[in-house]
């Protein structure tokens, strides 16, 4: 049984914050991850032998330690690319994509998300594989399903827009972010997309629908989308956002209105 204490923390602020006992469960692979800070103190090798002993798999163990041994810059985030893409080079064996998928550390979902994403060459059956951990109640992994599946939608963007208009309709209001937060302009660590920094009325059919969301989740994916396309392209985005302004009078239009103009009205 997992504490109480443990179960119901908030989460290390800092590393040196990082109670030893939560840590332990985490590299065990026992918890979630409650924070940014607890995701990147996990020690991924330590949680794979666990889970590759689970699998009755630890002959593959050396595989993944090369792998992650050859970085020039290792990373939580360049680890967690490289042991799902190991999982991919090892074994197209779905009973072990499913055992990650479901598992209840946010981690190997996490490796399992690259795993699932990379496999797909066609965007419709990348983006289709991709939905469930973009509808993930982690937000690690929902991050992940957009590094996963960024290059294969920039290098299909007009394809890749034209699924995921469909998406903003969703009732889960983790896939409406999605639809938009993976194809922002320039984004956060992420590549950026030029074709949209150029025209973002390319991407207008994923906006449109939720310029007055429930969601302040999604809410805050649009305002940011829009003041990502401000950089290069102002104008565009202030008539935009007086449209929007003339059309609804909701304060969840004004609150994105307000994120969206951010750079414009500094």
């Amino acid at each position: 049984m997992i504490p109480e204490h443990v179960l119901n923390r908030k989460g290390a602020r800092s590393l040196k914050d990082l109670n030893p006992e939560v840590l332990e469960y985490l590299n065990k692979g026992l918890i979630e991850t409650a924070n940014l800070m607890e995701w990147l103190a996990v020690d991924q090798m330590k949680l794979l032998q666990s889970v590759l002993r689970d699998l009755g798999k630890l002959d593959w163990y050396d595989s993944f330690y090369e792998a992650i041994s050859a970085q020039k810059k290792p990373s939580a985030n360049s680890n967690t690319k490289i042991i799902g893409i190991m999982f991919l080079q090892l074994t197209n064996d779905n009973s072990i994509l499913n055992y990650l998928s479901k598992h209840c550390s946010d981690v190997p979902r996490c490796w399992a998300t690259y795993w699932a994403g990379i496999k797909e060459d066609d965007i419709a059956v990348r983006l289709n594989t991709i939905k469930p951990y973009a509808a993930d109640s982690h937000f690690g992994v929902r991050e992940v399903a957009i590094f996963a599946s960024k290059e294969a939608i920039v290098a299909n963007l007009d394809k890749a827009i034209h699924i995921l208009s469909d998406w903003t309709s969703s009732t889960d209001e983790n896939i409406r972010r999605y639809a938009v937060e993976t194809t922002r302009p320039m984004g956060v660590w992420t590549k950026k997309i030029d074709a949209l920094k150029e025209n973002p009325e390319k991407g207008i059919r994923l906006l449109e629908p939720l310029k007055s969301d429930s969601s302040k989740y999604v809410r805050d994916s649009v305002g940011n989308w829009l003041n990502d396309a401000s950089k290069t392209q102002p104008g565009w985005v202030r008539t935009i956002c007086d449209r929007w302004e003339r059309e609804s009078t909701t304060k969840e239009t004004q609150y994105i209105l307000k994120k969206a103009l951010r750079s414009i009205n500094k």
